[in-house]
């Protein structure tokens, strides 16, 4: 059997990768994350007892300790899914994505390029070391066209930046080094697991809580939604079969507003747990849409991302299987099954306030006209 090092797999994306590799069982997986607010051990709970499946504790940037975990495990592949990776988060602090996202990055290349030095033969030709990325790198369109893998890089918050160097530092050590290394960037993903802070989760469980549902701005900035388990399958596709030094752009072709996906996500809890059954709304005669209000925009909002996926598609196969409504499905029902797991990664850390506040005007922004929830 293989072995993996996934960076960052008690986050979001990369808990739900690691969960499709063990429950495949294509390999065994060296999970090495460092814990911040955003991974949890509590994500990895259903892997408890598998022996194939080893936790470690620590950061990218410890060459020591990456270097010990590629020798020890003779690790067949690197998957770095470790990142800081909210942009509100990095408006307040972006010094944590520098680190994070341009030194750790270096530093894991550097104990990976020394590693696969040290090897010969077909283990050397099978290594891989594959960085998932975002489209937030390419920056903003207008009304019409897609990000394709030439599109060129013109990022707008600290961690659009932080990533474009990341993903440049990886080209860069196939080009220089040879090291075999791949990229995808990603379109919005959501589903099981994904820290509270995002924009699906905080809607859902401030709705049935009978919280406000804020949007930013007109609401009608547009992205494209990927369901994360159809994003690690393409993933697992790149690693498979990507030829080394390419990139591979993966979407789930759906674009909507983000006034539509939120009323999508309304509409699909009035379903499950209706308004006027939820002791958190009835007493109020209150719809969960009516919870809708508008407030400040962010700064720098990228008006309209769109992924092009055709180059996985034909090259390697890989369509979503998901629609945006059946994912969105899943994902409230994973969400109202899990409250307790919302609930400890959450307790002391994140009250679901607003984050990415310096530089806002004071008081929220009233939508353009059209924009009424």
């Amino acid at each position: 059997m293989d072995t993996w090092l996934v960076t960052g797999g008690a986050g979001f994306i990369g808990s739900n990768f690691v969960h499709l590799v063990r429950g495949l069982k294509l390999a065994r997986v060296i999970n090495l994350d460092k814990l911040t607010y955003a991974g949890h051990l509590e994500s990895l709970e259903p892997l408890a007892g598998d022996a194939d499946h080893i936790f470690v504790r620590g950061d990218i940037g410890n060459v020591e300790l990456v270097s010990y975990l590629l020798h020890t495990y003779e690790v067949s592949a690197v998957v770095n899914f470790a990142a800081e990776s909210h942009v509100d988060r990095s408006i307040d602090g972006p010094g944590d994505f520098i680190q994070t996202n341009i030194v750790g990055t270096f530093r894991l290349l550097e104990a990976a390029r020394h590693y696969w030095n040290t090897l010969d033969g077909d283990r050397r030709a099978r290594f891989r070391f594959l960085h998932i990325s975002t489209d937030e790198v390419y920056g903003s369109l207008g009304p019409d066209g897609f990000f394709t893998e030439t599109t060129p890089y013109a990022p707008n918050s600290p961690y659009s930046a932080s990533k474009a160097a990341s993903d440049h530092l990886v080209r860069a050590y196939h080009e220089t080094y040879g090291l075999p290394t791949l990229t995808t960037n990603c379109s919005n993903n959501y589903g099981p697991y994904q820290y509270p802070e995002k924009l699906v989760p905080l809607m859902i469980l401030n709705a049935v809580e009978g919280k406000p549902l804020p949007i930013y701005g007109d609401g009608l900035n547009v992205r494209d939604w990927l369901y994360v388990v159809d994003h690690c399958e393409a993933i697992l596709r790149v690693l498979k079969s990507g030829r080394p030094g390419e990139t591979y752009n993966i979407g789930g072709h759906n674009e909507k507003t983000n006034l539509e996906v939120v009323r999508t996500l309304c509409q699909v809890l009035e379903e499950w747990v209706p308004s006027q059954k939820n002791p958190a709304m009835n007493s109020r005669g209150l719809r969960y849409e009516d919870l809708i209000t508008f407030v400040a925009d962010r700064p720098g909002h990228d008006r309209r991302y769109a992924i092009d996926a055709s180059k996985i598609a034909r090259e390697l196969g890989w369509r979503p299987r998901e629609t945006f409504l059946s994912g969105l499905r899943k994902t409230v029902q994973w969400y109202l099954e899990h409250r307790d797991w919302c609930r400890r990664v959450t307790e002391g850390v994140y009250d679901r306030s607003r984050l990415g506040t310096v530089g806002l005007p004071h008081g929220p922004q009233p939508p353009k006209e059209g924009a009424k929830a």
